[in-house]
């Protein structure tokens, strides 16, 4: 997918349908002129429902679609009827999208199943007929009941990439060639900086046909927590990862300052993302040899297991994806 059509935020404006009138009316027959009230109710507004739809990756769909406004509900009419409900709209996101009133920040809806519905503005209810107002001292009530307004305002729709595991590290560490060689994915590759600037998922065959799926997220910089680079546009994705792997390259200058550097990141950002599992791969390992893999090593925390791989010589990778699975799988205490 081209950096183009990767839209993760928009900002649109919503109204939901307003509810129809109810009616006020007599029936009169050919035998009875005065026969009592048959006002129907009015119909209910036009809801605006949110659609979660595994085959879309991107709100790029929704870009141009700035105003959504539902129909209005049709007002009662005589005979006791209804009026006709107001046509809903639906919109189909992406899974892992969630909704936001923009005035209070408060998060409305999200979906995360493919299929899922979610009324996120209800249209207003219908006003009731005269005929509801009828009681044995007032036959002939003469008034009904307006339809409710719908609601509107301006609201964000947000995108947070769904996957098992995030791919975290600096620009360039090798998170793209990684994602390349353990599934199908084809990102873009190449020595330079921010090649990613978008996410990429796929999808990691294991062992006896299972599988789980695992985000390429553009690199990190110090000061990214404070939107430096790509900023929170990259950091809000890892927040949907059940865990998440650092990759440290072996040719950096100082693993340790590296590996803090991000752990920091995310601190500031969120403090509840450092409670997921993580796992710390140093990469490009093919040039090392046994002692600098061990000095590596007492560099990084004692506390976080590491692996050391090589995607292009595919080192260690069967070892990373069995001790992912094992950490996404592991009983819940």
């Amino acid at each position: 997918m081209s950096d183009k059509n990767f839209i993760d935020y928009i900002r649109i404006f919503c109204h939901s349908g307003k509810g129809g009138r109810g009616m006020t009316h007599f029936m009169r027959t050919k035998y009875n002129a005065q026969a009592g009230p048959d006002g129907g109710d009015g119909g209910r507004g036009g809801h605006i429902i949110l659609k979660g739809n595994k085959q879309l990756w991107t709100l790029l769909h929704l870009r141009y679609y700035k105003n959504v406004v539902a129909e209005d509900g049709q007002n009662g009419m005589k005979n006791n009827c209804t009026g006709r409900f107001g046509k809903d709209i639906i919109i189909e996101v992406p899974l892992g999208t969630i909704a936001k009133d923009e005035e209070t920040g408060e998060i409305e809806a999200e979906i995360l199943e493919d299929g899922q519905e979610i009324i996120w503005m209800p249209g207003g209810r219908g006003g009731l007929g005269n005929q509801n107002f009828a009681t044995p001292t007032n036959q002939v009530p003469e008034h009904s009941q307006p339809g409710e307004e719908g609601l509107e305002g301006y609201k964000f729709l947000e995108l947070k990439v769904l996957a098992d595991v995030g791919l975290v590290g600096f620009p360039n560490a090798g998170k793209s060639t990684l994602l390349s060689v353990i599934t199908a994915a084809k990102p873009k590759i190449a020595n330079y900086a921010f090649t990613t600037l978008v996410p990429n998922l796929g999808m990691v065959e294991h062992r006896n046909g299972l599988s789980f799926c695992i985000a390429d997220l553009p690199g990190i910089i110090e000061g990214a927590a404070e939107g430096k680079g790509l900023g929170h546009r990259f950091l809000r994705h890892i927040e949907r990862n059940s865990a998440l792997l650092f990759l440290i390259p072996a040719d950096s200058e100082n693993h340790k300052k590296e590996f803090d550097i991000l752990f920091n990141e995310l601190e500031q950002y969120n403090p509840e993302l450092l409670q997921k599992d993580m796992l710390i791969a140093v990469s490009k390992s093919d040039m090392l040899d046994d002692e600098l893999k061990h000095e590596i090593s007492k560099e990084l925390p004692q506390t976080i297991p590491h692996l050391f791989i090589s995607s292009i010589t595919q080192t260690g990778l069967i070892e990373l994806k069995d001790k992912l699975w094992e950490m996404l799988n592991k009983p819940v205490a």
